[in-house]
């Protein structure tokens, strides 16, 4: 067997489904494994869950040596970022967990596992690559929610501060508060208490609410959405043209082609 045959057939293994099926499985096992682990067990099936833990560690080496061999230009395998993320977690989950110094270390790499899950599925890798490229525009949103949740929070910690200052104390603990009044926990008993002594101040958590929970929220919603639905087009581009592009065995099929046509021509010319 040749090197390209041999490639040929990793490739295979790599684009196969079922394969990507069953390395997805051994993802979800690994992640039930790491929960497994913080109940208490017997011996018995705790020797099963370091055999479990050994075989899944070979089975991740493996299948990133496979991606490695089915990939044609070695160099632009290690240009991915997810390629090297999965070679890095697969290499640091074979520390020894039994390792009483580096026991934490490897029980954490193995938690990190289940991100591989980001790096098979390629709509999870558009989910992140979207969030991560809509945090510059995000930034601003949250600047600007940040000088609003200022500003009341200094409004209130001057009018409500006589009145409960365990909520209203100074201004970080104002900022707190409002953080409670925006996510809704137990808000209207801190609404209900300054009502009380100013008749009006549901005033200033409808307006506080309306801008940060439904204004400022739906703005992140939409600048998600909108970096998601570009990313999904780059995606869909890309495949198009990948699925365009000729393999090896249309590359073969052309050479023979062109080779018959030449030696036709050949028979021609002498004749």
């Amino acid at each position: 067997m040749n090197v390209t045959q041999l490639h040929d057939k990793f490739e295979k293994i790599r684009a196969n489904k079922l394969f990507e099926s069953f390395v997805i499985a051994v993802i979800v096992i690994s992640a039930l494994l790491v929960g497994a682990k913080t109940y208490d067990m017997p011996p018995s099936f705790a020797s099963v869950t370091l055999i479990l833990d050994w075989f899944i560690s070979l089975f991740f080496l493996t299948e990133i040596t496979i991606r490695f061999l089915a990939e044609p230009n070695k160099r632009r395998f290690f240009r991915s970022f997810w390629n090297w993320f999965d070679t890095l977690i697969v290499l640091i989950s074979l520390i020894p967990a039994d390792d009483a110094e580096l026991a934490v270390v490897a029980r954490l790499v193995r938690v990190f596992r289940v991100l591989r899950m980001i790096s098979i599925i390629p709509e999870l890798r558009v989910l992140l690559v979207s969030l991560v490229k809509a945090l510059p525009q995000l930034g601003y949103v949250m600047l600007l929610m940040f000088i609003i949740f200022y500003i009341y929070a200094a409004i209130g910690s001057t009018l409500f501060e006589n009145i409960n200052p365990v909520l209203w104390g100074d201004i970080t603990i104002s900022l707190l508060t409002l953080f409670r009044v925006m996510t809704f926990e137990d808000w209207t008993d801190v609404m209900y208490e300054t009502q009380e002594v100013y008749g009006l101040s549901w005033i200033y958590y409808l307006t506080f609410i309306f801008f940060t929970a439904f204004a400022f929220l739906n703005m992140v919603i939409g600048i998600v959405v909108n970096v998601m639905e570009q990313e999904s087009a780059k995606a869909r581009k890309l495949e198009e043209a990948a699925s365009n592009e000729p393999t090896m065995q249309d590359l073969m099929t052309e050479i023979v082609r062109l080779r018959k046509q030449v030696e036709a021509q050949s028979m021609v010319v002498h004749k």
